[in-house]
């Protein structure tokens, strides 16, 4: 008589192949960071001459000493991420053609369609790739880097470019202070690849709640109110801002998210290397990170250097900060934008020394 049945070998052979995929589970990890920032500068000083306020008064309230502005003609969004992601392909030692896909997160692609994820694969030669855009507004790459990596994690694809970009100036109305002086242009990428060291992204808690919509939008050039004479007189074509709830409910929502990220994988603060901010203002960096207990050393900041970037913010810090990132450092990743959308993502850092 046979030691095992035909139908208990097949239970055993599954479960062989459970403990297989298991102990190789793939995760997706960051490889490789690319950014860019226009040459020039508007300073505060320059502000000053453009609209009734000071430099105190930008500094106190937001941080910002000075932001990048694209101003070269005929240059947009995906210009700023082609150098970013050549940069990123560079560094990683990636043919374009080997790029399987490309997501960009963006408030201002080159046009409404098509897209600009397909306008940065044609400009880099990634002719082997399919992209789309994403927008979630200032949330936007982490929406997309969430995203990217489900893709890794199913084996479906080994090579996924995240690109968080954004040119602000081109829907900033710069006669109003209460907008303009915290917006900046600029674009971050990031290379996500097959890991099976422990690496990689581990968990995303990720929201959005619709009736915020009122506090930070764009009232005009949708199909609710598309374009016309009037809404262009009304300047209704740029960003507007109602900005005590924006903060409450910024700081409310990343706090949220961030605890709750490291309870499910029961964590601490002093388990985290670094606490990776969306760039909004340093009042809302500054009152996350002291509500959940962050050490100010721990906490990525570049604001005084390119302002809000919008969908740029978390790879800018990224890319800056990489000298400093060490292998197996844990990083919390976390955003709040219009909609509202908010999340926060836990990441363990795949190389470094």
């Amino acid at each position: 008589m046979p030691l095992f049945t035909g139908f208990q070998k097949t239970l055993i052979f599954r479960h062989q192949i459970e403990i297989k995929f298991f102990m190789t589970k793939i995760s997706a990890a960051i490889t490789g960071v690319g950014g860019f920032v226009p040459q020039t500068i508007l300073t505060n000083a320059d502000l000053e001459r453009m609209v009734d306020t000071t430099d105190e008064w930008i500094t106190t309230r937001t941080g910002i000493r000075e932001r990048r502005i694209l101003r070269e003609p005929g240059k947009a969004t995906s210009d700023m991420a082609v150098e970013a992601v050549t940069q990123l392909l560079q560094k990683t030692g990636t043919r374009p053609e080997e790029v399987d896909m490309l997501i960009c997160a963006t408030v201002t692609p080159d046009t409404t369609f098509p897209d600009t994820a397909n306008t940065i694969l044609h400009k880099v030669g990634a002719k082997n790739a399919f992209g789309y855009d994403l927008n979630a507004a200032c949330s936007g790459f982490l929406y997309a880097l969430t995203t990217g990596a489900k893709f890794i994690e199913s084996g479906m694809h080994k090579k996924v470019v995240i690109v968080g970009a954004d040119m602000m100036s081109s829907i900033v109305d710069y006669t109003d202070r209460s907008t303009c002086i915290i917006f900046g242009d600029g674009a971050g990428a990031v290379l996500l690849e097959p890991a099976q060291d422990g690496t990689g992204i581990i968990d995303s808690i990720l929201r959005s709640d619709g009736s915020g919509r009122e506090y930070l939008h764009m009232k005009a050039g949708g199909s609710l109110k598309p374009a016309s004479p009037e809404t262009v007189a009304g300047k209704e074509h740029y960003v507007f801002q109602d900005g005590k709830p924006v903060f409450k409910a910024a700081v409310n929502g990343m706090v949220s998210t961030v605890k709750q990220l490291l309870e499910r994988n029961n964590l601490t603060i002093n388990d985290i290397s670094w606490l990776v901010p969306h760039q909004a203002n340093i009042r809302i960096i500054s009152s996350v990170g002291d509500t959940l207990g962050f050490p100010e050393g721990k906490v990525m900041v570049n604001i005084h250097k390119y302002g809000n970037t919008t969908a740029a913010t978390l790879p800018l810090c990224l890319w800056e900060y990489e000298s400093r990132l060490k292998k197996n450092d844990l990083l919390v990743l976390t955003a709040f934008g219009g909609g509202f959308t908010w999340g926060s993502t836990l990441l363990k850092w795949h190389y470094g020394n």
